[in-house]
């Protein structure tokens, strides 16, 4: 029989070593706490390499936090032009990897270690008496075997960058989706690099209404120019792009306005053939080689034969790992019950979402929190900034200081165009 340990001698468990967990962990560290952070790839922000060629859309001043940069600031790192547009890539080689290997926050990190379940030790979900007297159980999946850390809190920064959503209508696969992985490029592949072959000279069909795509179309565009034979579709569910166009020069994040301009003049000179009011229903192996990718609706069908297709349909976050927990999740967005009517994509963007902190990321199961990417669930409005004010406040209320929880605040760029993004590893 397993004897339950005091909770508060235990350490909080951080879950993901991207930008959020990272602040998480450099927060705790810096009150004080102890802290593990828990990392299913083999460096800091493995999930954002993935992506390491694309921009980011706000400038570093947004993209750095400030405790963090307390921390660095203490070694001889050099900080970035504040103005500069970081791609994925410099943002891991710049600030994350240093970041992960200063003398405070290099000792918490447990690399190869990926979360695969999370509950209270010695109960289950249904048990309801007594669990605030339990400590808190993450279970770990490691190159050394699959083991548990007893935890007094646990910081849920995993993202949702690998976890897609489905390229068929109504959240539901296509029709032989499971079967077309070989056709399946993932929503950010690097097309001008390592994934150049697979699209020089080939036929791809761009899916997405979001930044992934657009970064996507314009890489594809470029290689067009240089690659003879190379065509682009792009297909999206409604009749018009407009909103992926954006505000131009008008939005307060230039780099973001840039990528709406861009993508519009492409389409407009033909570069990209846009198709709309295209609802994929099918995918279906041709005889050829190449994937024949069918849309029917009540307007009709249409089919395009590509040799490639770029999904990028958005993310939704993985709330399986959590299951054994008494967390309180809105069910259209999969966001914590009182932050989604503050980031509901329908009537926000990223810059209009109010500061927010541990009270609106709180759950029924106390010391949970799940933060970053990961807190927005279904929503693609997210700023790394907004994260960072997030686990600032968390990190506080763990900590038991209430007044600093409680006063959150965060200097955003207002726009009403960002309506997807990347979302990834954050």
């Amino acid at each position: 029989m397993t004897t339950a340990q005091s909770p508060s001698t235990l350490p909080v468990v951080v879950i993901g070593a991207g930008p959020i967990g990272l602040a998480a962990a450099a927060n705790l560290t810096t009150r004080g706490i102890d802290a593990v952070v828990l990392e299913a790839g083999t460096q800091a922000g493995a999930a954002i390499s993935d992506w390491g060629h694309v921009s980011l859309f706000s400038a570093w001043s947004y993209n750095i936090d400030p405790i963090g940069r307390t921390l660095l600031e203490k070694t001889n790192w050099v900080s970035p032009d504040p103005d500069a547009l970081p791609t994925g890539g410099e943002l891991v080689r710049d600030y994350l990897l240093p970041l992960a290997a200063t003398a405070e926050v290099a000792p918490l990190i447990r690399y190869n270690s990926r979360v695969i379940g999370m509950s209270r030790q010695g109960i289950d979900s249904t048990t309801t008496m007594g669990r605030e007297r339990r400590p808190l159980l993450v279970r770990v999946d490691s190159a050394d075997g699959v083991y548990d850390i007893l935890a007094s809190a646990i910081i849920d920064a995993s993202g949702t960058w690998g976890h897609n959503n489905p390229i068929g209508a109504s959240g539901l696969p296509a029709t032989g989706e499971a079967d077309s992985a070989a056709w399946l490029t993932g929503p950010l592949p690097d097309v001008l690099g390592r994934d150049r072959a697979r699209f020089a000279g080939k036929h791809t069909l761009v899916i997405g209404m979001g930044h992934s795509a657009a970064n996507t179309l314009l890489a594809l565009a470029e290689l067009r120019d240089s690659e003879p034979g190379t065509d682009i579709t792009w297909a999206i569910r409604g009749r018009s792009a407009r909103r992926l166009y954006g505000g131009g020069t008008a939005d307060e994040l230039p780099g973001r306005g840039a990528l709406g301009t861009r993508l519009k003049a492409a389409v407009e000179s033909g570069a990209i053939t846009l198709l709309t009011d295209f609802t994929t229903t099918e995918l279906a192996p041709e005889p050829d080689g190449r994937l024949r990718v069918i849309s029917n609706n009540p307007d009709g069908e249409q089919a395009v034969t590509v040799d490639s297709l770029a999904a990028a349909t958005g993310f939704r976050p993985d709330l399986g790992i959590l299951r054994e927990l008494h967390l309180s999740f809105d069910p259209v967005l999969e966001a914590p019950v009182a932050l989604a009517p503050l980031i509901d994509p329908n009537v926000h963007s990223c810059g209009t979402v109010e500061p927010h902190g541990a009270s609106v990321l709180s759950h029924p199961e106390k010391n949970v929190y799940v933060v970053g990417m990961k807190s927005y669930g279904r929503a693609p409005t997210f700023l790394m900034a907004t994260g960072y004010e997030q686990v600032r406040s968390v990190v506080a209320a763990i900590a038991g200081d209430t007044a600093s929880a409680g006063r959150v605040s965060l200097m955003l760029p207002e726009t009403g165009v960002c309506c997807s993004s990347s979302g990834g590893g954050c």
